[in-house]
């Protein structure tokens, strides 16, 4: 039987005028960066944004003449693993982002809480 081997990616759906101040959070602030994106038959504009070789985000409009969808609220955060703690907190601090930090496990693991501009709450999680 086939079973879920992981998390392929997430997709964000923001409203154009947020399309590019949340693209520059997630590459300048978080460290992902942009990668290759195929044509979608639905008309989005968008990106995908990479982690390595794995697209981890897609960004996207929503369809041609469509509008965003609100969701259902129930969403919480997205958490990604994380590296190089200092240069990720000297980043946020020089652009002003409020961060809640919570360590946890006898300090063997470090969580940085931020919201992107489009209002999700980003966990960085960085293991010692």
């Amino acid at each position: 039987m086939a079973g879920v081997r992981g998390l392929d990616h997430i997709n964000l759906r923001v409203p154009l005028e947020l399309l590019e101040p949340v693209r520059a959070f997630y590459i300048d602030l978080i460290g992902l960066h942009d990668g290759p994106r195929p044509p979608v038959a639905s008309g989005s504009h968008g990106y995908w944004l990479y982690a390595g070789d794995a697209a981890v985000l897609h960004l996207s409009t929503g369809n041609a003449g469509g509008s965003v969808s609100q969701g259902n609220g129930y969403f919480s955060h997205v958490a990604f693993a994380c590296t190089n703690l200092a240069a990720t907190r000297e980043r946020l601090d020089a652009a002003g982002i409020t961060a809640r930090i919570q360590v946890l496990d006898e300090g063997h693991q470090v969580q940085i809480f931020v919201v992107d501009p489009a209002g999700i709450t980003v966990e960085l999680n960085f293991r010692r």
